[in-house]
């Protein structure tokens, strides 16, 4: 949704020329500017908002009393997390003080930060400095995709020319077409600004219901995915469960499919993706977090696994069974989390796992046809 709303507010901002000539670049629309800065307000301040709002006590809240509680979020979130790294290990060994520490950072970051975005340079070179640093740190500890790059380049639009010690031609033709982009960047402001001032103000007020008005016209344009909420990790996941699927031509020797990055050897290092987003082994983690049933596709790829096809066995990392299908799959659920120093050091793990259950009984293709 990101990458929709962003690329949207960029029509306006990209110069409507296709060669436009030497000296006479087209000015950047101040209301295409002002849209896209927005869009970086809302995205840092609900990001840290909907976190002391969500009533997760392991990114801190200040209750009636006014006590602060333990931030622990960075406690679970290296391993926790969809698809950590390898940095993500070391990060994970870190003393507790700093992890603490880092949780108030981002926080901060988050929510004070980006109101220098509308300050004069000074304060809003900080925070730009400021988000691009917690963006690398960020895609620097987990895999996630392109979103990390899609922020930083947000941020570099608080960094005017003059800032670099830049100069550019001055602009002597206005073309129709600025006009119109400019007039179109208006329009946006008019119909979205109401919505995003609401969409921020429930980070603060999740109860709080929609003005009538407002909504209407929300459902009109949220299926085009060109304003949005965002509320990244909202809820801290402190547990990791990795779903881990065999297969068997006689029902007694079994041998697994290993993803190509998500956690499943437990020897193997965490790799790095980013920015490719590997839709399956994302999906994957959220499959662990509920029953089968509640994830229509994955049975889908139980059946594509006991057919066999060149392309799924593409998305894998490792097909046991690269020639022939097997005649029987099951999955099993694991816990898994990080070792510690010593046991990577005596046994060479990254990952230890504990055997919680069955995840998806013995099946075969005769059973779901």
């Amino acid at each position: 949704i990101l990458l929709l709303e962003m690329g949207f507010l960029a029509i306006f901002l990209a110069p409507w020329q296709i060669w436009p000539k030497r000296g006479q670049e087209p000015p950047v629309s101040r209301a295409a500017l002002f849209l896209l800065k927005l869009l970086l307000f809302k995205l840092m301040v609900m990001s840290g908002v909907v976190k002391l709002t969500s009533g997760d006590d392991s990114w801190g809240w200040i209750d009636h009393s006014f006590h602060w509680s333990a931030l622990t979020a960075l406690d679970y979130h290296y391993w926790s997390q969809p698809l950590p790294t390898i940095i993500g290990w070391w990060a994970d060994k870190s003393p507790e003080w700093f992890k603490h520490f880092s949780v108030a950072f981002c926080l901060a970051v988050e929510i004070i930060a980006p109101f220098s975005i509308w300050a004069p340079r000074r304060p809003r070179l900080i925070a730009a400095g400021l988000i691009i640093f917690l963006q690398i740190v960020i895609a620097l500890t987990g895999n996630y995709c392109f979103f990390n790059l899609l922020t930083i380049a947000l941020c570099l639009l608080l960094i005017d020319d003059a800032s670099i010690g830049r100069k550019y031609a001055t602009v002597i033709d206005r073309r129709y077409s600025d006009r119109l982009s400019m007039f179109g960047a208006i329009a946006v402001i008019i119909v979205t600004l109401p919505i995003n001032a609401w969409l921020i103000f429930t980070a603060f007020k999740p109860e709080a219901p929609w003005p009538r008005p407002l909504a209407f016209i929300y459902e009109n344009v949220e299926p085009f995915r060109i304003v949005n909420g965002y509320g990244l990790f909202r809820v801290m996941t402190k547990d990791r469960g990795e779903i881990i699927i065999e297969g068997s031509a006689d029902g007694i020797d079994w041998l697994p499919y290993e993803f190509k990055w998500k956690p499943g050897d437990v020897k193997r290092a965490p790799g790095w993706c980013a920015p490719h987003q590997p839709r399956l082994d994302w999906q994957m983690w959220f499959a662990a977090l509920g029953a089968p049933r509640q994830n229509p596709w994955f049975r889908g790829l139980i059946v594509i696994l006991l057919q066999w096809s060149r392309d799924v066995s593409r998305l894998l990392g490792h097909n046991p069974f690269p020639d022939q299908p097997p005649r029987y799959i099951r999955a099993s659920f694991y816990r898994y989390r990080f070792t510690t120093m010593e046991e990577h050091r005596q046994l060479g793990a990254w990952w230890k796992r504990q055997e919680l259950g069955e995840y998806l009984p013995t099946v075969s293709l005769e059973q779901l046809r």
